[in-house]
């Protein structure tokens, strides 16, 4: 099992955000988790990536217990994570982002620096040939020194998933990766995930548009007010009456092309 949820239950004050969530998900997936609004999906990847201490339970990445750790230290044990409002320095170029993204650099460390300078040099050239190639792949080579602030929002998206890929992670987390952003880049989005999933790469997705999940989730979860209403295939699980229940009574309904 590459991520396992054992358990997960958060409490804000007299608010039980989860309840004893569990779920799975192997390697070599993409793996949707959904539900209506307010229905713990950011507490709980807030947790998975170490924005959150969970109450209890415990999350468990390639066999290793993750929770209660800082972000830093599990997005360098390879989960990465993008998030619904995207955080790129805007007054910083797209490439500048780029390479903030490049990890255990040799030059990060001021002694190695000096000492080591031919070796900083060889993977700053290694980062910025790699940058280049991933900001070809999702069209946004002719913007690479133009600054982030300008992109529009689905460019930011795309500029989010592959800074994220400079750290070369195991398991990539994306936080609304489509919403706000336009039906052609939409299209983009998609195009540029199922790419990099036959190319090896493991995708944690909380998604909204209910087509996209569709399109690219293996499995899928769905959390309702803390707890796993259900799990399995796409189409099975958004053809439950329960989960349909659950989306209608929050206002919305977890159909094909509604924004659930």
């Amino acid at each position: 099992m590459l991520l396992a949820v054992e358990d997960i239950s958060m409490q804000f004050g007299g608010l039980r955000a989860l309840d004893k969530v569990s779920f799975g998900m192997k390697s070599g997936q993409i793996f949707g988790l959904i539900g209506p609004n307010g229905s713990g999906k950011t507490t709980l990847a807030n947790i998975i990536s170490g924005f959150l201490k969970p109450s209890s339970g415990r999350v468990l990445f390639e066999g290793q217990e993750m929770q209660g750790k800082p972000p830093h230290v599990i997005a360098e044990a390879g989960l990465c994570r993008t998030f619904q409002i995207t955080l790129n320095p805007r007054r910083m170029t797209v490439m500048e982002n780029m390479l903030l993204g490049a990890a255990r650099q040799t030059g990060e460390n001021i002694v190695s620096a000096m000492l080591q300078s031919r070796q900083v040099a060889r993977e700053e050239e290694r980062n910025l040939e790699r940058a280049r190639d991933l900001l070809e792949m999702v069209g946004l080579q002719r913007h690479a020194d133009e600054l982030a602030g300008s992109l529009s929002g689905g460019q930011k998206k795309l500029l989010a998933l592959v800074q994220v890929l400079m750290a070369e992670p195991k398991l990539i987390l994306l936080d609304e990766p489509v919403a706000g952003v336009n039906p052609r880049l939409i299209e983009d989005i998609v195009a540029v995930i199922l790419q990099l999933r036959r190319a090896g790469h493991n995708f944690f997705i909380i998604e909204h548009n209910m087509q996209v999940v569709r399109r690219l989730c293996d499995e899928i979860c769905v959390l309702d007010m803390g707890n796993v209403l259900a799990q399995g295939a796409p189409d099975e699980v958004l053809a439950r009456e329960d989960v349909l229940q659950a989306y209608i009574a929050s206002g919305g309904v977890a159909g094909e092309g509604v924004q659930a």
